[in-house]
This record gives structure tokens, C-alpha cells and sequence, in this order.
């Protein structure tokens, strides 16, 4: 029974508590502010200046992507209209080639006929002639 006494006797005069008062409280928001004091300055500053160095990066390589996709763009555009000048050009090279070589077909044409009417005419009034002596 005596045991009994001084369990209820500790209890009844036992500090602490789940939210005692005292000077540990304070001691303990001191340890944690100077806990993350030290981190903000070894860890999280670094950190941080580490994330918006490669951030700057990050940003600046799209940047210099998208210059170069316009660029490009630009360049095929380009391209494609001189492409198109070209196609037109060729196109009519071709169609004064074509009508140089009707031209020249129809002038050699009208040459050879007018070389061969006399031999032609000839040829047909001895024809005739030989034909009228029977």
C-alpha cells in the first residue's frame, strides 16, 4: 500500500505535461530559427540560385530555339518562292524553246517547198505532155 501512495503521490506532483511552459519552450523556437537560419544559408539560397541559374538557361535555349525556327521558316519560305521563279522560268524557257523549234520546223518546211515547186511543176508538165502524145 505504501508503494500505491507514492506512485499517486509522483503523479499528482509530476510536471510535465503535453504542453508544459517553461523554459524549454523557449529554448527550443531559439534552436529551430537558428536551425533554419543555417539552412536557408547553406541549403535553400544555394539551392535556389542554382534553380533560376538553370531556369535562365532553360528559357534562354527556347528563345534561341524559337529564333531558329523562324529563321527557318523564313529560309523555306524563301525557297519555295524561288522555287516557284524557277519552275515559272523554266517553264517559259521551254514554251519559247517550243515555239523556236515550230518556227524553224515551219520556215525549213516552206524552204524545201518552195526548192521543190519547180522540180514538182516540172515533173507534172512532163507527166501531162506524156500524156496528151498517145
Amino acid at each position: 500500500m505504501m508503494m500505491t501512495q507514492w506512485i499517486l503521490f509522483a503523479a499528482e506532483t509530476a510536471e510535465g505535461g503535453l504542453f508544459d511552459i517553461d523554459a524549454t519552450l523557449p529554448l527550443m523556437a531559439v534552436q529551430f530559427l537558428l536551425l533554419a537560419t543555417i539552412l536557408n544559408a547553406l541549403f535553400y539560397k544555394p539551392l535556389g540560385k542554382a534553380i533560376d541559374e538553370r531556369a535562365g538557361y532553360v528559357q534562354g535555349q527556347l528563345n534561341s530555339a524559337k529564333e531558329q525556327k523562324q529563321k527557318s521558316l523564313a529560309l523555306v519560305q524563301q525557297y519555295e518562292q524561288e522555287l516557284k521563279e524557277v519552275r515559272k522560268q523554266s517553264q517559259e524557257i521551254i514554251a519559247e524553246a517550243q515555239t523556236e523549234a515550230q518556227k524553224i520546223v515551219s520556215e525549213q518546211s516552206q524552204q524545201t517547198q518552195k526548192k521543190l515547186l519547180p522540180s514538182v511543176r516540172r515533173h507534172q508538165s512532163k507527166l501531162k505532155w506524156k500524156e496528151k502524145k498517145p
